[in-house]
């Protein structure tokens, strides 16, 4: 049958292409994690006021300095953004498609929050929205990417972008080193707004998305609206249990698979560990070895190791054949051996010695990254992945690190030992080993390819495509469009 050229035309390719969306949100990662090193540096974090028995008291330095923070309010400090991120996740899980500016846009007020807050409980308040700016893309961008890699380039893609979490972590032990040693601790924060500004006018130009498994539909004509007319509370009351009930179905169907939970229960023990050091680790580095730069020194190793180790890893995966089993596999090996050479950098007293076995450990520690996340995402079914991403960072942070900052913070008020302290998180690391080990024996079976139709009963396929679907009809295959 012929096609009427006036009513079918070749759709205009988009700028935003797979390639280009990975270098938005690869950007926009890092500059999320920037401002989580940054706010551990001595420089923005600073010390705390030290009084003598003749009751000289120092004024301290930076947000702990000036706000008089003992170690485990600090702690709680690097841990208020979960709280927004907790809130926030479950919600921009279903909505980050068309919200993801609005959250873009509180990270960048809630930062300039920090950099104007009079007190313990203002700059508090501002980390929590900046968890909920953080929501609204980090259940969008892993999806987004492992729908449009190259098969054979799966991990390899993921890799770059979770490659950005060291290196953002990295590159903001040194931003707020100098700005905060140069300008103040304020200036700092008032930087990372100038950052993300671009990008949250972005998130408001793009179109959404379209990911595998999550219909582009709209709800059949008159539906909602009919509900909604009617005017009376029932049908909010309705409305909303039904989705309540959905949001709990999807839950329980996470909770059911095994092979997911036992990689997030891994990832929760390796990222109490990873978050403390990125938060105390300039500190006890500045304690035990006496480093004068140690916000430069971390900051180099943690960069090296992370783009070392990430890429390695997700492409090591790609070549022994990405499938979940292998995944356990180099998840469990690479951070047994990760926690054996970060253990023993601190049983030396010699800084170069530390430098060296530390940055061994880190290479391996971080080759992870690509692995525990294609986990999370190919062990659900396709509609389930952005809320399996959300639940698993949320899940990460609220029994991972943000514990295990304040934690590290009590321990160390009562040890005063910062070499034993150390010690004593980084064995958790054997933990987080010993339960991805357990992963390779499960029975596991790739859901990437799996149709699901649940979601869609009530729903039917409307003939638009999103500008990146125009733009793999335009050009043939999207993974061929250069930056």
């Amino acid at each position: 049958m012929a096609i009427d050229p006036t009513s079918v035309s070749d759709p205009a390719p988009s700028w935003f292409t797979p390639k280009r969306l990975l270098v938005v949100f690869c950007v926009i990662n890092m500059v999320n994690y920037i401002d989580r090193g940054a706010i551990a540096t001595n420089g923005v974090n600073g010390s705390p006021r030290i009084c003598t028995e003749n009751n000289v008291c120092s004024d301290g330095s930076g947000i702990q300095g000036e706000f008089d923070l003992s170690n485990f309010k600090d702690g709680i400090l690097s841990s208020a953004f979960m709280v927004g991120l907790l809130i926030a996740s479950p919600i921009f899980a279903s909505l980050a498609k068309r919200l993801i500016g609005v959250g873009l846009s509180v990270w960048t007020l809630a930062v300039v929050g920090c950099g104007l807050s009079v007190d313990f409980w203002s700059i508090t308040i501002c980390r929590m929205l900046v968890g909920v700016g953080e929501a609204s893309f980090i259940s969008l961008a892993a999806p987004f990417i492992d729908d449009n890699a190259p098969v054979a380039q799966r991990t390899a893609w993921l890799g770059i972008f979770y490659m950005c979490i060291p290196t953002g972590i990295a590159v903001g032990y040194v931003y707020g080193g100098l700005v905060g040693d140069g300008l103040g601790w304020r200036y700092a924060f008032f930087g990372e707004a100038i950052l993300m500004l671009p990008f949250a006018i972005l998130g408001f130009v793009m179109k959404p998305l379209q990911l595998k498994g999550m219909s582009n539909a709209k709800i059949i004509p008159g539906l909602l609206n009919e509900e909604f007319s009617k005017k009376d509370s029932s049908s909010y009351v309705s409305y909303t249990s039904n989705q309540l009930s959905r949001f709990g179905q999807d839950i329980k169907a996470l909770l059911s698979e095994k092979v997911y939970v036992v990689n997030v229960l891994g990832y929760i023990a390796y990222n109490s560990v990873i978050g403390a050091y990125s938060y105390w680790g300039p500190k006890a580095g500045y304690s035990i070895y006496q480093m004068e730069n140690a916000d430069l020194l971390f900051g180099g190793v943690t960069i090296v190791g992370g783009i070392v180790g990430t890429i390695g890893g997700s492409v090591l995966l790609d070549r022994m054949n990405s499938t979940i089993p292998n995944a356990f596999k180099l998840l469990s090996i690479a951070t047994f051996f990760g926690a054996v050479f970060c253990f023993s950098a601190f049983c030396f007293s010699s800084l170069y010695v530390f430098l060296v076995l530390f940055l061994i450990g880190e290479i391996l520690v971080f080759a992870t990254q690509g692995p525990v996340n294609f986990v999370c995402l190919h062990s659900v079914k396709p509609s389930l992945r952005p809320l399996s991403m959300a639940i698993s960072t949320v899940s990460i942070h609220i029994f991972g690190d943000v514990p295990s900052s304040p934690l590290v913070g009590i321990l160390q008020d009562k040890l005063n030992n910062w070499r034993t302290s150390a010690l004593i998180l980084t064995s958790v690391f054997f933990l987080a080993a010993g339960i991805w080990f357990i992963g390779i024996f499960l029975p596991s079976v790739d859901r990437y390819d799996e149709e699901d139709s649940e979601h869609l009963g009530t729903r039917v396929e409307q003939p638009d495509v999103t500008p990146l679907l125009e733009s793999k009809v335009a050009n043939g295959d999207s993974t061929s469009a250069s930056l």
